[in-house]
């Protein structure tokens, strides 16, 4: 059994050596000029207006519960898309049922303006 998850264990290893080695040398190689202007807060290229507990807006959220829905669909779908011929038509039939309600509820944020920006 061990020689089965072996292989995981070794990327799992050498990935975190990496980027431990990464996070490491950035550290202790990497350039430290702190001036002031550096030092000052920044959001999207520009100087932050307000107070540090500024709440974000409830659109920010929303989009991204639907990012993170519409995800999930796709880690849904790869694992049918692997077994489809051995699925046959009960599989293509739920899967398109599937499809069809995540479609119903993309049309359905998307006409109420969840997905738009500007109030």
């Amino acid at each position: 059994m061990l020689s089965t998850y072996a292989p995981m264990f070794m990327i799992i290893a050498i990935a975190t050596l990496i980027a431990g080695l990464f996070y490491t040398f950035a550290t202790v190689l990497g350039p430290k000029n702190p001036t002031p202007e550096k030092m000052m807060p920044f959001e999207c290229g520009s100087d932050s207006v307000g107070s540090r507990g500024v709440k974000l807006s409830v659109k920010f959220y929303l989009t991204a519960i639907l990012f993170v829905v519409f995800d999930i669909e796709a880690v849904f779908v790869y694992p049918w898309a692997i077994q489809f011929r051995q699925l046959g038509w009960f599989g293509l039939a739920s899967m398109i049922g599937f499809l069809s309600v995540v479609a119903i509820a993309l049309v359905y944020v998307w006409r109420k303006g969840a997905l738009e920006w500007e109030s």
